[in-house]
């Protein structure tokens, strides 16, 4: 099956106040971070959003087909791009996430067929922006879309998603907040 890794980048960010895509992890930006661990996984990565906003980076773009529809308008474009049968689709906000979780999606998601293949991370949390989305998907997607439902965990309920276990909880940095917890946690 053709396999394409995806990175959303097309959210606003106004819960973090700045760009979260654009936060410095080391020397890199957060995206990435997380753009080279999907590529590892995937064997090519993307960037869905807004391309302009990200011209300086090595990464293939795309742009999202509807503007400011959330995510579920990254993972349309993603889907509709037709790059593969298999769409590794990640938040830019999810630094922890390890290329070996991300081959077992793909693996999952190749042996069973499903819709959908999402991360349950270890404290239960099942997310959405971490998980392996079939083709078939998109005329569900755009559905979602078309009728206004923007929920990514009412999406995945609908398309009765496979969950994948891992052993590490993922952060999703939403908030200054949350970026500052996550950064004093690195240091110790």
């Amino acid at each position: 099956m053709r396999v394409a890794g995806f990175v959303l980048v097309g959210g606003r960010s106004t819960r973090m106040g700045q760009d979260k895509a654009r936060l410095r992890v080391a020397s890199h930006f957060l995206v990435e971070v997380v753009a080279r661990a999907v590529q590892e996984a995937a064997g090519t990565v993307t960037l869905a959003g807004n391309p302009a906003a990200f011209e300086d980076l090595p990464f293939e773009r795309l742009a999202d087909l509807r503007f400011g529809l959330g995510p579920l308008a990254g993972l349309e474009a993603a889907l509709a791009s037709g790059r593969s049968e298999l769409s590794l689709v990640v938040g830019c906000d999810m630094p922890d996430i390890q290329p070996s979780d991300l081959t077992r999606l793909l693996a999952v998601a190749s042996e069973t067929g499903a819709l959908c293949v999402l991360a349950a991370d270890a404290s239960g949390r099942k997310h959405p922006l971490c998980a392996v989305y079939h083709r078939d998907a998109l005329r569900f997607v755009r559905a979602a879309l078309d009728a206004g439902r923007l929920r990514l965990l009412d999406l995945v309920e609908e398309l009765k998603a496979v969950e994948v276990r891992i052993d590490s909880v993922l952060s999703n940095l939403n908030t200054p907040e949350q970026w500052a917890a996550w950064r004093a946690a690195q240091l110790v």
